[in-house]
C-alpha cells in the first residue's frame, strides 16, 4: 500500500480554483456555441430561411418544367397539326377563307347608332 504525501491546503485550494475556473469556461463556451447556433451567421435562423428558399425553388422548378412539357407539346402541335396552323393564323393574322364573309365589331359604334335613330 502506498501512501501519498499531504500535500497541503495551498494545492487543495489551487485545485478547487482550477477545477471552478473550468467550469465557468465550460459554461461559456457552451453558451457562445447556444448563441453562434441560433443567431451566427450560419445558424438556425438562417438554416431555416434557406430551407424556406429552397422549397420555393422546388414549387417554381416544378411549375416550369410543367410549363416546358406544354410548349413542347404545342410546338408538336403547330409542326404537324394543320387545324392548329389555321386557327393561329385566323386569330394573331386576321386570315380568312376564300368566300368567309368577316364582321368586324367597332366598339362604341352601337350608342352611336342609338342615338343618330332617336328623334
Amino acid at each position: 500500500m502506498v501512501i501519498k504525501k499531504n500535500r497541503g491546503r495551498e494545492w487543495l485550494e489551487w485545485q478547487r480554483r482550477l477545477f471552478t475556473i473550468a467550469q465557468v469556461g465550460g459554461v461559456i463556451g457552451v453558451l457562445w456555441l447556444g448563441v453562434a447556433l441560433f443567431y451566427g451567421e450560419m445558424g438556425l435562423s438562417r438554416y431555416l430561411s434557406m430551407r424556406d428558399y429552397a422549397k420555393g425553388l422546388e414549387q417554381e422548378l416544378s411549375a416550369l418544367r410543367h410549363e416546358n412539357v406544354t410548349l413542347q407539346h404545342d410546338i408538336l402541335r403547330l409542326q404537324h397539326d394543320p387545324t392548329k396552323i389555321e386557327q393561329l393564323a385566323r386569330e394573331q393574322l386576321g386570315y380568312v377563307r376564300k368566300g368567309e364573309t368577316v364582321y368586324q365589331f367597332i366598339p362604341g359604334s352601337e350608342k352611336q347608332q342609338e342615338s343618330s335613330s332617336k328623334p
